[in-house]
């Protein structure tokens, strides 16, 4: 008789991105951009979880990764490496356009340092409501770097955050193992990678562009 097919999948929704975090740097220490993306691509189905509330963080965080997977895929070899996407715009004074690869991975490495704000409160702060544990991360990480409009449908998708103990028991249903210390690993393992991105950043002048 065949065996009943397997529902769970094995580890949590975070053991994908944590085997894509190993495989960020090169030998080098170099940050390599398709395994980065798709590090950032594997946390999209925890995302998913939070319905309504993530909607927009999630198309912000999925149309920037398109944007440098198209960059990167023009030209695989000259583009391997993360930050030379940044430096061919530097050269070509392209890196502020709004279009630009340097604003998708300003975005896209300031989403993430949101998601991870927010995991980080799951793990801290038991007693807060997902609300609070959402507005709290917000405000620590993209709203000083949003404009008012921005902010105000953030703050109103917000009021749209899931109940956290049903969260929590989503999440813990989609597989196997520990999720909450899967959840702590994936924010040790890929918060220095985010830091690396705000130092590049930042040596050019181009870690503090706000939007509109």
């Amino acid at each position: 008789m065949l065996s009943v097919a397997k529902h769970e999948m094995e580890g949590t929704v975070f053991t994908a991105a944590l085997e894509e975090i190993k495989r960020v740097k090169s030998e080098q220490g170099e940050i390599l951009t398709q395994p980065f993306l798709d590090a950032c691509k594997q946390i999209l189905p925890v995302i998913d979880k939070f319905g309504a509330a993530m909607s927009l963080v999630k198309s912000d965080i999925g149309g920037n990764i398109s944007r440098l997977e198209t960059k990167y895929n023009s030209n695989t070899a000259r583009f391997n490496y993360l930050y030379s996407l940044v430096q061919v715009e530097v050269e070509t004074k392209t890196a502020k356009a709004s279009s630009s690869c340097t604003n998708g991975l300003l975005w896209l490495t300031r989403a993430m340092d949101f998601l991870l704000a927010l995991f980080r409160n799951l793990i801290d702060h038991t007693d807060w409501s997902m609300s609070q544990v959402c507005t709290d991360s917000y405000n620590k990480t993209l709203k000083k770097w949003h404009g008012w409009l921005a902010s105000s449908s953030f703050t109103v998708a917000m009021k749209l955050a899931p109940d956290r103990k049903k969260f929590m028991e989503v999440i813990q249903g989609c597989g196997t193992g520990d999720v909450t210390a899967e959840m702590q690993k994936f924010c040790a393992d890929f918060s220095p990678i985010l830091e690396d991105n705000h130092k590049f950043l930042a040596r050019f002048g181009l870690d503090d562009m706000k939007a509109s």
